[in-house]
């Protein structure tokens, strides 16, 4: 990924966080000459400073889970907040008028390497966990257990498990930084006012 080192990302606690935050991945693959995509819910498991590794599954229909050998160097791209920016925006267009649209967004690049998790009590664990973590904002979180046993059985063997142990992590975050200040707040204002506040509130921080 081509990332000049003012919109370089390289906390990992950050990085971390915007995987969490945005936890559907693209799953990128390459098989006999042929890449492929698969976008999936990932889980990450990882420490402050450490790799750490993601866990998800796909449909045992999929045939992304035997095409790759267990330890297949894969990329899973998770992507944040995102939006255009008008030129309009930047209170020096008016002084300059040297300036162009451009496209401000938050992207993490995932290197790892892949292994098959072809096992009911792997899947089990992932779907759990998936499903606590993403109902737990319901007033009524939905359980398994709400399931008759043998429809959830049903469902787990039609899914395998995924899991990738992380070797490297690419952040990026091309947010206006390279503006002045002004111009900056002023296309976070603009996007406040059309209703970006995710990537507005992004460039905030970034500032």
């Amino acid at each position: 990924m081509y990332t000049p080192a003012h919109f370089a990302l390289t906390d990992s606690e950050g990085l971390h966080d915007l995987i969490r935050s945005h936890p559907l991945g693209t799953l990128v693959t390459q098989t006999e000459g042929h890449l492929d995509a698969n976008h999936i819910p990932f889980l990450l498991d990882a420490e402050p400073g450490e790799p750490g590794t993601l866990t998800a599954h796909v449909a045992r229909a999929n045939p992304v889970w035997q095409q790759c050998r267990d330890g297949a160097q894969v990329l899973v791209i998770f992507r944040g907040a995102e939006g255009y920016i008008s030129p309009g925006w930047y209170p020096s267009k008016q002084e300059t008028h040297r300036l162009v649209p451009t496209w401000n967004y938050e992207a993490v690049h995932v290197h790892g390497h892949l292994t098959v998790h072809d096992d009911e009590k792997f899947v089990r664990g992932v779907v759990g966990r998936l499903t606590r973590l993403h109902e737990s904002t319901q007033t009524t979180p939905w359980k398994m257990s709400d399931s008759p046993r043998e429809f959830i059985d049903s469902m787990l063997e039609a899914i395998v498990g995924l899991q990738i142990r992380i070797t490297r992590l690419e952040g990026k975050a091309k947010l206006s930084q390279n503006r002045e200040a002004r111009d900056l707040q002023g296309a976070a204002t603009a996007l406040r006012a059309r209703g970006g506040t995710a990537l507005a509130q992004a460039m905030d921080a970034a500032k």
